[in-house]
């Protein structure tokens, strides 16, 4: 086993604490009525994590096709760097189809094989990042459902133990192995599920229902150093460092909610470097997941200071304790 090795107590201090995020996995395009935009969970963690001032390296692959070209244009435009995205003649640029509901909440149909099926994690790359110095890693579930993603990413986590992992759960039907989220589940220190994924792991590790009770029990049986549950509307509930918060939702106009919490991810880990308490990461987060959903795409502009201007969200509520 891969052991943990993240301490709260020994993140970098603010003032140096600018992240080396490193991420693998998916980039797609997400296909609507209306058009074809970019996204997977991964590049979208990883474009909101720049805007919060953090660097990120996005290990993926494209294909050899036009989708694969434009991808590697907008991924550099988005102030990431393309080096670490392959191309790949083996399979076509992955594409989601999406469908909005009235309530703005998407449906995923997504084709596999995909050319993110074909990323190699090897020791030139590994080379390379190692020399960058990451200071995370991020990982979901879709890459890694299939075998050859969990071997690059087991081969990632070993080349880099000392690095703490961030699982952003996501999961999407037909992708969603029980076995394999409790082996994600193993790897990871820090992870971040929605209210109806925290249900399906209830059932797949025996973790009891309500929020602290989930996220106490989810620390104690795989060692997690920290945890979020996030509610929609309702805000999120944390868990980090032994002390737990809830905060409320804000109140916005939902556009669609395709990136809101890979937006969301980011701002959670912002808040763990920071070592802000769990309640101040709890109501940042919050806001800056609630700006992402109030626009199109998964990927909008935004700011910092147009987080900031959002100002008191009206279910701001906060309870927290040791």
């Amino acid at each position: 086993m891969i052991p943990h090795n993240l301490s709260l107590q020994n993140l970098e201090p603010p003032q140096t604490s600018q992240q080396r995020l490193l991420v693998i996995g998916e980039v797609l395009w997400d296909v609507f009525e209306n058009g074809a935009f970019l996204g997977g969970a991964p590049l979208n963690f990883a474009a909101h994590a720049r805007r919060l001032g953090h660097q990120a390296i996005l290990v993926s692959a494209v294909g050899a096709d036009e989708r694969g070209r434009l991808a590697k244009q907008q991924i550099a435009s988005l102030g990431l760097n393309p080096d670490f995205i392959a191309e790949t003649a083996q399979y076509p640029t992955g594409t989601a189809a999406i469908e909005i509901d009235g309530d703005g909440q998407p449906r995923f149909v997504i084709h596999r094989p995909a050319a993110y099926d074909a990323i190699e994690f090897d020791d030139a790359v590994a080379s390379r990042i190692g020399d960058w110095g990451p200071t995370w890693v991020y990982f979901g579930t879709l890459f890694p459902s299939q075998a050859a993603g969990r071997g690059a990413l087991r081969r990632l986590v070993e080349r880099f133990p000392a690095v703490p992992r961030f699982y952003d759960i996501n999961i999407r039907p037909g992708f969603d192995s029980p076995s394999v989220i409790r082996e994600l589940m193993e790897l990871a220190d820090v992870v971040k599920l929605n209210e109806s994924e925290a249900e399906v792991v209830s059932r797949i590790a025996g973790l009891p229902s309500g929020h602290r009770r989930f996220c106490a029990a989810g620390c104690e049986r795989f060692g997690w150093q920290a945890v979020c549950v996030t509610l929609g509307a309702q805000g999120c509930a944390i868990l980090a460092g032994g002390e737990y918060a809830e905060s409320g939702g804000c109140a916005v106009e939902v556009s669609d909610t395709v990136g809101a919490g890979d937006a969301f991810a980011a701002a959670f880990v912002h808040g763990l470097a920071q070592r802000w308490h769990p309640a101040r990461i709890a109501s940042f987060a919050n806001r800056v997941g609630a700006l992402v959903a109030s626009r199109p795409g998964a990927i909008p502009e935004w700011s910092i200071d147009e987080v900031t201007a959002l100002g008191s969200c009206s279910r701001d509520e906060e309870k927290h304790s040791a």
